[in-house]
Formats: C-alpha cells, sequence, structure tokens
C-alpha cells in the first residue's frame, strides 16, 4: 500500500509598496510543504517589470537559498509546491508556470485537476498549432490564458472565461506587474483562502500558511470565484454563472490539510476530533490505550479518546528526519520507508490492548507492516479504526488515489481486510457520518472515491451525481 498522495501548494501575495515578497513566499511554502514535496517555486517581478522564476525539484528549504539573497523586495510574488498528479517530476513540470507574450506576461501557480485536459491539449495543437513545453495540465491553462488576452484584452475578463472552458478542480494564483488574480472552480474541489499582512493582500491554499508569515485571514474564496487585487489594493470580484455544483475535497479534511487550518469555516483539528469520536460511538470496545498513526491518525486518536475515556498515548515513535513515504519510487522502498520512520514505543503497549486510529487503508499492505511490530513488542490486542469509508473509485480531481484493482476495499470484505493486515478488529468511519461534519457548516463534500459518484460529469467515472446523503 501506498499512502494517499498530496495536493500541490499554491501562495500568492502583493503590495503597494516594495517588500521580500520572495521570502515571505518562500516562509509560506514552506508551511504548505506537506502538498506537495516533489518540487517547489517562486515567481516574482522586477521594478522594470521584468519575471523571473526560480524552481526546482527538492524540499523548499534546499531550493531557495541562494535565490533569495539576490532577488530584491518587489510587489507581487507567487509561488508553488508540486506533487504529480499529472506530468512527470521534472522541473520543466515544476511551477510557477512562466508566460511572456505580446499581450501578457504573468506567472501562474495551480492546484488540481483538469478533467478535459487532455480534450484541451489535442485541440490546441492539432487546430491550434501550438507547442507545450511540459507535460502539466497546469500550461494549458495558461496557453488558454493568452488566447482569451487576444480576444479581450482585459485580463479578469480572460480568466473568467478560462473558468468556464476548465473541467475539473483548480484554485489558481496568477501574477502579472500589476495584479495578482486568485480564482477558483465553481464546485471548490480545492481550497484557497485570501488574507491581510499590513497592506498587502494574500492568498493561500491553506490558512497555515497566512499564520506562519503573521497575516490575517480574511475569508475563504468562493467556488466559482475570481479576486483581482492590483499592487494599489483596489479589489475586483467576478463570479461564474453556474453554481450549481459544490464537492470540497472530503480527504483534505480527513489526511491533505494541516490540523491548523481552516477551511470554509471548517476547522481541520476540530472535523478530525469529530471523525474520532464518530468512529467510537459506532463500535465501542474495551481497551488499554488509544493511540494514532503519526501524523494524520492523531487529531482523530485524540477525538476517540476524548468520546471513549480510554487514555490517549503514543504507540509509535516518529523519525522525524525521514520524508513522507509516497515520495518514494517504488512500492518496496515505500514499505522500507515506513519501517525506518515509525518505531513501536515498547514501554507504551506491551501487554495493553490498543485501539489504533489512522486516516485510511488503500492496499492493505502498509498497515500489515505497521501492525506486525506492535504484535511483536507485545500489544495484546490491536483495535484497527479508520477515520474515513473504504477506497473503492479513483478520483478525477488531484487526489492520486491508487488504481480500482489495487485498492483493497474492492476485493475483501471488511471482516477479510481486518483477518489479512493483522487486526483483532476493523471498523470504518461511517459516510453519514463524514458527511455530517461538512453539513454542520453548510458544506458539501465529494466523496466520489468512496461512492463513485462526482459532483460533476468525469469521463469513465459511470456516475455523474453528487451524493448528498
Amino acid at each position: 500500500m501506498r499512502k494517499i498522495n498530496e495536493e500541490c501548494g499554491i501562495f500568492g501575495i502583493i503590495s503597494p509598496e516594495p517588500i521580500q515578497a520572495a521570502g515571505l513566499t518562500a516562509s509560506a511554502l514552506l508551511a504548505l510543504q506537506h502538498r506537495g514535496q516533489e518540487g517547489a517555486g517562486i515567481a516574482t517581478f522586477y521594478t522594470d517589470d521584468t519575471l523571473i522564476c526560480h524552481k526546482n525539484v527538492g524540499l523548499v528549504n534546499d531550493i531557495f537559498g541562494d535565490f533569495l539573497r539576490h532577488v530584491p523586495s518587489t510587489n507581487v510574488a507567487v509561488g508553488h509546491v508540486r506533487y504529480s498528479t499529472t506530468g512527470n517530476n521534472t522541473v520543466e513540470n515544476t511551477q510557477p508556470i512562466e508566460t511572456v507574450h505580446s499581450q501578457l506576461t504573468c506567472a501562474l501557480a495551480h492546484n488540481g485537476n483538469i478533467t478535459n485536459a487532455a480534450k484541451l491539449r489535442s485541440e490546441m495543437v492539432n487546430q491550434g498549432g501550438k507547442v507545450f513545453h511540459t507535460t502539466n495540465d497546469s500550461e494549458i491553462i495558461n496557453m488558454l490564458l493568452i488566447e482569451q488576452m487576444i480576444c479581450c484584452r482585459n485580463i479578469e475578463k480572460a480568466v473568467l472565461n478560462v473558468m468556464n472552458i476548465l473541467e475539473g478542480a483548480f484554485s489558481l494564483v496568477i501574477a502579472t506587474p500589476e495584479k495578482l488574480i486568485a480564482a477558483r472552480d465553481k464546485c471548490g474541489f480545492r481550497p484557497l483562502c485570501m488574507g491581510k499582512l499590513g497592506s498587502a493582500t494574500v492568498f493561500a491554499s491553506e490558512s497555515c500558511a497566512l499564520d506562519c508569515i503573521g497575516a490575517e485571514f480574511v475569508r475563504d474564496v468562493q467556488p466559482g470565484e475570481l479576486i483581482s487585487i492590483d499592487r494599489f489594493g483596489k479589489e475586483k470580484n467576478m463570479r461564474q454563472k453556474d453554481l450549481s455544483c459544490r464537492g470540497l475535497c472530503v480527504f483534505e479534511m480527513i489526511y491533505i490539510a494541516r490540523s491548523d487550518s481552516f477551511i470554509d469555516g471548517m476547522s481541520v483539528y476540530e472535523s478530525r476530533l469529530t471523525m474520532g469520536r464518530a468512529l467510537y460511538r459506532q463500535k465501542p470496545i474495551e481497551a488499554d490505550i488509544v493511540c494514532g498513526v503519526p501524523d494524520s491518525g492523531l487529531d482523530a486518536a485524540l477525538g476517540y479518546s476524548l468520546e471513549s475515556g480510554i487514555p490517549y498515548a503514543p504507540a509509535f515513535v516518529k523519525n522525524r528526519y525521514m520524508g513522507r513515504s509516497f515520495i518514494e519510487p517504488s512500492q518496496k522502498m515505500r514499505e522500507r520507508t515506513v519501517n525506518v520512520k515509525l518505531n513501536p514505543l515498547r514501554a507504551q503497549i506491551e501487554g495493553k490492548r490498543i485501539v489504533l486510529v489512522d486516516d485510511s487503508i488503500v492496499r492493505g499492505t502498509t498497515s500489515a507492516r505497521m501492525l506486525a511490530p506492535l504484535r511483536q513488542m507485545g500489544a495484546k490486542e490491536i483495535h484497527l479504526r479508520i477515520s474515513s469509508p473504504p477506497f473503492k473509485h479513483p478520483c478525477y480531481f488531484g487526489t492520486d488515489i491508487d488504481s480500482v484493482e489495487n485498492l483493497i476495499a474492492n476485493h475483501l470484505s471488511v471482516e477479510e481486510i481486518c483477518k489479512k493486515i493483522g487486526a483483532d478488529s476493523l471498523e470504518y468511519l461511517d459516510l453519514n457520518n463524514l458527511v455530517a461534519i461538512g453539513k454542520e457548516k453548510g458544506v458539501k463534500f465529494c466523496s466520489g472515491c468512496f461512492t463513485g459518484e462526482y459532483p460533476i460529469p468525469v469521463v469513465g467515472s459511470g456516475k455523474h451525481t453528487f451524493d448528498d446523503v
């Protein structure tokens, strides 16, 4: 099993006065590093409107040292951390995507997955003679933006027209020498929020990026909304007309987002506590301690403990110098990374009945490898609790879930999975309890990876309706 892979993270800042825009962007990207560890980039503009962009594969701390020492104070910058859902992990595919054209000079950063990207790319190549320099779908957005700028000569109208052409998930930040534009798809698959840092305006995938630079959260960018801020702080808002669909990716709340973030009015931390509480209510069990799998299972484990009254305790010591296992190129290397990253805490678990809380089971192999050493260290019983329903379907909107044939829930019953991974009992979070967390805040989730039903039509999905349980 490989863990569910991250999303990308995006950030943008614009100020009336020159500031350390690139440095602030780098700090924000550090806070968003959990969303992508394959590559990162920052783009900004010199005072003569020359676009400069520095990007590479690797982690934020390893990429920007020399760049930040030499880049001057500027008015606007955008940044990106990447996990590749479309396109190979190369420098060419790293964002922001730069455009220098007679009608438009800009840098664009994108989080999400464009479901009609292949169709659009084919049309541009075969009918329009376009030449692409990357294999990611974000360059398609840039190409469309140039076409629309040639037609309407207005950046906001051009972006809105592009939004109406694109299908799927996209949160965008686009910097020009004079403006910063943020946009979110009409379903709101991917998060995007707005903040203030003095006279500067900032946009970020998650509010934790605002916190880390001292910016004040203002509000979420709404689904289908475009916000344009010029260098004088003047704001312009536009909306797509068809806003009938809604579908924040539910896995943002389960796993992807950082616990200290707020998304669409919901605290990620409190949502995960609620998931843990619901897991206990679904199937109470007697145990000595409740433990979470670091880091994604910790909050739900605490919620389980609070609801049950069973003491919360650590079961693993985490090696903080290990990267996330999803970045390893092979299944065997990913499994080996799990062994190095998490080591059972014998003094805590020996002779104990343990409730172990994790966020998901995909193939099941990592769960088995994680439970086996707990047994070896003397755990008396292991009751595995999962803070999501079983994965059975693909995601078309940017979360890199494994292929259908590799998802263990499509081949085995819950009882069979429990036996295969070596647990004494296994319980998944019921979908109704998960959806209720969003309903309380007026937020609809996309839960297509669990139900096979999606907010918008997608090629090959078989179902095109939203499951409002």
